[in-house]
């Protein structure tokens, strides 16, 4: 893969930045992990072929989320699901937010489909639009590619609205990659998983290694009508989902006091994060719905002094000039634990020093 490809998705991997003590807010995963000691994996069940449908994931999802197994199908990481829509069904034109995750549209391309944008105004703060404006410019569009929460502006897409378009539109498809769903403080509720069945047109792309901070190991699912599974199962390659990923689905069943303690962090460090922006004149936050949020740079020095700053300091955020829509001066950073968010926060607040430096 060329550099560009790799720059598009950022990340201290992907950028070539890493360092071995880097503090890295540019990646938007769980700050905290679910185990308390190492996993390890039995070498003898690497001598064994796993199950040809990820049939352990399928089974998480079921219990964990209160799912029928039938609307579930198991995925190397959701990015896999990403990829296997718009060629499984047979997107020709594809909707997308703008500006939001790189790989829609590659995927979209890859399966020869054409893309338009929904544009998303900064002076609105990246807001949805309406559902007259939106049920205009899907007119031509056989399929749309959303996510709520959505990457990387942190704003929300109500799922009343995705469910009201469906409802008008029977003859698109509805593709909503809820990857952070799980950060959203009325989660499960703000999830469309439990509503697939009433909605033949609605997939949803859910992934594991966010919420649960294991994005070494690929996990996640497409969540529709069986009819829909079925179809998606006639294009899906076998054996995607590795023997040490299904075991790690198996101890996720067991992680209800991580998951409320992770809640219950984000829930106090947004707020607290947030109100810290407030104050800063030279940043402009938007989102935060999740666990991330994106700030737009009014500082007297250049985006690129102040990201060098940061980089002085040990500290790592994500450069969103790349996104179609964010080259002013737009960065994010995702939400970690207190301690690490406030070496962040002292980072900020030596803004001013900063800009007198200029």
């Amino acid at each position: 893969m060329n550099s560009l490809y790799h720059h598009r998705h950022g990340g201290q991997a992907e950028s070539g930045a890493y360092k071995k003590n880097l503090l890295d807010f540019s990646v938007n995963i769980s700050p905290i992990y679910p185990f308390d000691e190492p996993l390890t994996i039995d070498s003898a069940a690497l001598q064994v072929y796993p199950s040809i449908d990820g049939r352990v994931i399928r089974e998480f999802y079921s219990r964990r989320f209160a799912l029928d197994d039938a609307t579930v199908l198991a995925l190397n990481g959701a990015v896999e699901g990403i990829y296997l829509l718009p060629r499984a069904l047979g997107i020709r034109r594809m909707l997308l937010l703008s500006p939001s995750f790189y790989e829609y549209g590659r995927a979209a391309r890859i399966a020869g489909a054409e893309t338009g944008f929904v544009r998303l105004s900064p002076c609105e703060g990246f807001a949805v639009p309406s559902l007259e404006r939106l049920a205009e410019q899907l007119e031509g569009f056989d399929a749309f590619f959303l996510a709520n929460p959505n990457n990387p502006t942190g704003t929300l897409f109500p799922q009343e609205l995705t469910m009201a378009l469906a409802s008008r539109f029977p003859d698109k498809w509805f593709f909503v990659d809820e990857a952070f769903i799980q950060f959203l403080p009325d989660f499960p509720e703000a999830s469309l998983m439990k509503r697939v069945q009433a909605f033949r047109n609605i997939v949803v792309v859910h992934s594991l290694t966010k919420f649960y901070a294991l994005p070494g190991l690929r996990l996640g699912a497409l969540v529709a009508h069986p009819d829909t599974i079925g179809r998606l199962c006639d294009f899906k390659e076998p054996w995607a989902v590795n023997v040490a990923a299904e075991g790690v689905a198996r101890e996720l069943a067991s992680c209800g006091e991580y998951e409320s303690a992770l809640m219950a962090l984000m829930a106090t460090e947004r707020e607290r994060m947030l109100s810290a922006l407030s104050s800063m004149p030279a940043m402009r936050a938007a989102g935060g719905a999740a666990n991330f949020f994106l700030v737009q740079w009014h500082g007297a020095c250049s985006l690129d002094r102040f990201l060098e700053h940061l980089l002085q300091r040990g500290i790592m955020v994500r450069d969103c000039r790349n996104f179609e829509g964010l080259e002013e001066n737009y960065f994010r950073f995702a939400i970690r634990t207190r301690s690490e968010n406030d070496v962040l926060l002292e980072a900020f607040r030596a803004v001013q020093e900063l800009q007198e430096a200029c």
